[in-house]
């Protein structure tokens, strides 16, 4: 009698055990962009266990040509997805929005993008949203309807006019307040757009110019305005300082590529982490994830190190919600790798990957 009450105990504890442990794992929902031109279908949903670093039951969740940039609302009620193709419209490409219900995407409505290729799309605060047409060397703002989806209506803002002499790739459009920043890798050159009602206007500084061959690609904020960044065809970093009449400023430009790589390396996507403390940059060639410190004072960056992709080609890579951890899309190698991030140091160490179909953009629901 006691044997089995020593059994039955020892299974109850262990059951709460497993329970308990259950509890306290945490799971997003991820969400991938993928070129379709080989095994991938669209848009895939994953399941990532925050305390495990794990990724698992991968399911399609909408049937796209190339949605290879997504965006998620800040109410996590909207999902947006651009077709980078150049056949979605007479113009060029296209732009999709889905309602977020349970995880679960349900179309609303498509409109073209008034250009070739589209390959980002951002969110502002205030409803609206831009695309950025890569071989259409333009991009688009729509003033979104009330429930998320997609005027029929935008504004497309033409870079072509801006420079004969080069040829115009938007790469990113990005909303900072009531500003709107373009990264245009054939213009090299970051344009500035003004919110003026409901239309964007040239900025006072219109542009921050890049040196010739340089090819912005994207970019992001830091503390007090400072700005990153990566330039895709020479491998750097630029720092603007925001002055105080509101104009940017180079202060510092950093190499991407360790001084014994040989060979080509093209730059794709940059990160700051939740707290500021370190910023985080991807290279194609060279395939690793380079890592830098900021300084708290003056947002200048001193590089900690750089870390393999275990893979090729890393497109878009992101941290998830609790910072603990850095994904990366590769796109070649069709996989997704997994790191854990020391908080303190910055520094990644590899944990896992998962088999993807030409992955290339990774953005979490929560």
């Amino acid at each position: 009698m006691r044997l089995y009450t020593s059994i039955l105990a020892m299974l109850l504890l262990f059951g709460i055990g497993c329970s308990e442990k259950k509890k306290m794992e945490k799971k997003h929902h991820l969400f991938v962009g993928t070129y379709t031109d080989g095994e991938s279908e669209g848009i895939y949903k994953l399941t990532f266990n925050a305390s495990t670093g794990e990724l698992s039951n991968k399911k399609l969740v909408a049937e796209l040509v190339n949605p290879s940039f997504l965006k998620i609302s800040e109410d996590k009620t909207n999902l947006y997805a651009v077709h980078e193709v150049a056949d979605f419209d007479s113009l060029g490409g296209g732009v999709s929005a889905f309602l977020v219900k349970d995880s679960i995407l349900e179309f609303q409505n498509s409109m073209g993008t008034g250009g070739k290729h589209p390959c980002h799309v951002s969110l502002s605060d205030n409803g609206f949203l831009a695309a950025s047409n890569y071989s259409g060397g333009n991009f688009s703002v729509f003033k979104l309807n009330d429930d998320g989806s997609l005027p029929e209506n935008s504004q497309v803002i033409d870079h072509k006019v801006l420079d004969t002499s080069k040829t115009s790739h938007a790469h990113m459009a990005h909303f900072f307040g009531d500003n709107l920043f373009v990264a245009d890798l054939g213009l090299d050159a970051v344009k500035r757009y003004q919110l003026n009602g409901d239309t964007f206007n040239p900025a006072t500084q219109s542009s921050l110019n890049m040196p010739e061959g340089a090819g912005p690609r994207h970019f992001t904020f830091g503390k007090n305005g400072i700005l990153y960044v990566i330039n895709e065809l020479n491998s750097t970093i630029t720092v603007f300082e925001k002055k105080e009449n509101g104009d940017y400023e180079e202060i510092q430009t950093v190499e991407t590529l360790a001084s014994d790589f040989e060979g080509k390396s093209y730059c794709a996507d940059i990160h700051l982490s939740a707290d500021g403390k370190f910023l985080y940059g991807s290279n194609r060639g060279e395939n690793t994830i380079v890592v830098f410190s900021v300084d708290e004072n003056s947002g200048l960056l001193n590089v900690v190190g750089r870390t393999s992709v275990h893979g090729d080609w890393p497109r878009n890579f992101s941290l998830d919600p609790s910072g603990k951890f850095l994904l990366v899309a590769n796109q070649r190698s069709h996989n997704i790798t997994v790191y854990s991030r020391d908080e303190e140091q910055g520094t990644l160490q590899f944990l896992n990957e998962f088999k993807m179909p030409s992955p290339v953009c990774l953005e979490f629901l929560n």
